[in-house]
């Protein structure tokens, strides 16, 4: 079994359900008492978080590289990014590390290929929404067109993950107002909705919508535990 090293605290919520996806498929994977081996270093995610919001994209990059060296260092033999915005780090880590990086959106266009979606509506941070990083390798690699919601909505999805998702609060409220963003997608053609930050799992599941939903948390831990096993 190959070590995976988590880049984590992005936010702790997300990084105890990678935990837990980790290690139950591994034991249900080879049985027993079986479970995965793996590092986790934890970041302070107020410090992340105000770093997003003045848009130091150089310094965070800096320091995801730094974190992945140090995993490396310590055994990882690939890493695993907690957080689907934070992704927009990758290529200055993979200048300073030799193991390979899994990239979640990679992952989710596989997931959105498997489930024969060609339009996807894009939920998560607006960082995750509104920049390229994500979509472009949705299309370019996966000829996925992507729908990301109007400019108020992209509001809403965001406050909820920085002020209840990333504190662990989870309300009805909340949850309507995505499915009605949802909806909305649905009636523009969307056949399937990316869950693009690992929190919003918590919020939504499959059997809240009647379009394809791309649990990315789950597809990117279990597309991990494939990589450890190989």
């Amino acid at each position: 079994m190959k070590k995976i090293g988590l880049i984590g605290g992005i936010t702790w919520q997300s990084t105890q359900l990678y935990y837990q996806l980790l290690n139950t498929k591994v034991a249900e994977i080879l049985g027993g008492s079986s479970s995965c081996e793996c590092l986790i270093d934890s970041v302070n995610f107020a410090e992340i978080s105000e770093k997003q919001s003045k848009g130091d994209w150089d310094s965070l990059h800096e320091k995801m590289a730094d974190i992945a060296l140090r995993l490396q260092n310590a055994g990882a033999e690939v890493i695993l990014i907690c957080a689907n915005t934070m992704h927009l780090s990758v290529p200055v880590i993979e200048q300073k590390i030799a193991v390979p990086v899994l990239h979640i959106a990679e992952v989710a266009g596989e997931a959105v290929k498997a489930k024969g979606c060609k339009k996807v509506l894009l939920l998560g941070t607006k960082y995750t929404m509104e920049l390229d990083f994500y979509k472009d390798i949705l299309k370019n690699q996966f000829q996925i067109e992507v729908l990301i919601p109007s400019k108020e909505d992209r509001e809403v999805v965001h406050e909820v993950i920085y002020k209840e998702l990333s504190k662990g609060i989870i309300t009805e409220a909340s949850k309507n107002k995505y499915l009605d963003i949802i909806s909305k997608a649905a009636k523009e053609g969307a056949q399937g909705v990316i869950l693009g930050c690992t929190e919003i799992p918590l919020l939504i599941q499959q059997k809240d919508c009647s379009i394809a939903v791309i649990d990315t948390t789950m597809e990117h831990a279990y597309a991990a535990v494939k990589f450890a096993l190989a």
